[in-house]
């Protein structure tokens, strides 16, 4: 019964609570109904690996949020999507100091990064937004444009995004010239793609005071899909991996209030009823900190329909 459930099962996505977007993560909106729950871990370290301060904010801070995030089709507005994402949890050292210091960087022979000052206590994210699906290059819905908030004890947060998800290169040479080319079908069998622009509007809050965080954020993502689409909706196969980088003009600021850029890689496995990802800001010479993050989610629609609907 298991397997047969795993058999006809498909990938889900999550959106992520705040900071996340800022720390790498893949941040794409959902477009189909899901209700999903897990843990997501972001660090900040106020030092780089070199031991150099990196911005006026004197704590090193492991984010550990229980999150819940819920997306839910418009029926009165076909093609709009509404989500709300929560994230709410202890905030200290372990396990992230563990997983920066105590493994990757002993594995990759890095040095530790060092910590001082240390933020305790509980915080929380809440976001929300409402993002509309249009159908391009085909009858796929891949194209969105949206608005949405963040607010709670980080920063507050407005901002709007478009963009398209899982792309075909088939598909747009069939809208252009009427058909596509074998090897192009066999590479978009396989291969989709993604990207999003995002214009935010920041504030600071308890843990980012005004002073250490940028007025505004410009943020670029882009990713690559692999899986099998032949057999399944093409939005969710069984299995997918997605490798994303993004760049963003920066959360966070200098202290005569310049945006500190910063380059992130990002890569996830979708596999039947949930998603594991991990993001880091590795890519363009910036590793030096201060920020990375992972997440593991369980679509708790998905399982609950398969515990009441079995056959």
């Amino acid at each position: 019964m298991t397997l047969a459930l795993l058999g006809i099962a498909t990938t889900v996505a999550a959106e992520t609570p705040a900071p996340s977007v800022h720390w790498g993560a893949i941040s794409y909106p959902d477009r189909d109904r899901t209700i999903m729950a897990g843990t997501t871990f972001n660090r900040f370290t106020e030092f780089t690996g070199s031991g150099a301060r990196f911005n006026n904010i004197h704590q090193t801070s492991g984010f550990n949020f229980a999150t819940v995030t819920w997306t839910e089709r418009l029926k009165a507005l076909p093609g709009w999507n509404t989500n709300l994402t929560i994230g709410a949890g202890p905030t200290r050292q372990d396990p992230t100091l563990y997983l920066q210091n105590g493994f990757v960087h002993r594995l990759l022979a890095i040095n530790p990064v060092p910590v001082g000052e240390s933020r305790g206590g509980t915080d929380f994210m809440i976001s929300g937004s409402v993002t509309r699906w249009v159908r391009i290059f085909g009858e796929r819905e891949i194209g969105f444009a949206g608005v949405g908030f963040s607010s709670g004890s980080l920063y507050h947060e407005v901002n709007g995004q478009i963009g398209v998800r899982r792309l075909s290169l088939a598909e747009i040479a069939q809208s252009w010239t009427g058909s596509s080319p074998t090897v192009l079908n066999v590479f978009s069998r396989f291969i989709r793609f993604s990207a999003m622009g995002r214009y935010s509007r920041l504030y600071g809050g308890a843990a980012f005071p005004d002073a250490t965080i940028a007025n505004q954020s410009y943020l670029a993502q882009g990713s690559v899909t692999l899986s099998d689409y032949k057999d399944n909706d093409v939005d969710s196969p069984r299995w997918e991996f997605e490798f994303a980088a993004t760049i963003d003009s920066g959360l966070f600021a200098t202290p005569s209030g310049s945006g500190i850029e910063r380059r992130f890689g990002s890569i996830a496995l979708r596999f039947p009823y949930g998603v594991f990802e991990t993001w880091n800001d590795v890519l363009g010479k910036t590793d030096s900190g201060p920020t990375y993050g992972l997440r593991f989610m369980v679509d708790v629609l998905r399982v609950y329909n398969r515990l009441i609907k079995p056959s």
